[in-house]
């Protein structure tokens, strides 16, 4: 499944600071534009796999429902 996402960059200094504004803790930094990139995509797969197994964790043992769900912005 692919999900889009805000990605906002800045330059600060030598380096590009990039985080996504949907998603709390998804942030990086890289010494070029397209550094800061790959490694934002690379944050965002690594705090939607941690969310996934938190909740996993926290939702063991009890009954769940589990869905996709959408909405439009």
């Amino acid at each position: 499944m692919e999900s889009k996402f805000t990605a906002v960059f800045e330059k600060d200094g030598d380096w590009w600071i990039g985080y996504v504004e949907e998603l709390p803790g998804a942030n990086t930094q890289g010494k070029t534009l397209k550094d800061a990139r790959e490694n934002l995509k690379e944050a965002i797969t690594l705090v939607i796999e941690a969310n996934r197994e938190i909740t996993k964790k926290e939702t063991e043992g009890k009954e769940v429902i589990k869905e996709e769900i959408s909405v439009a912005t």
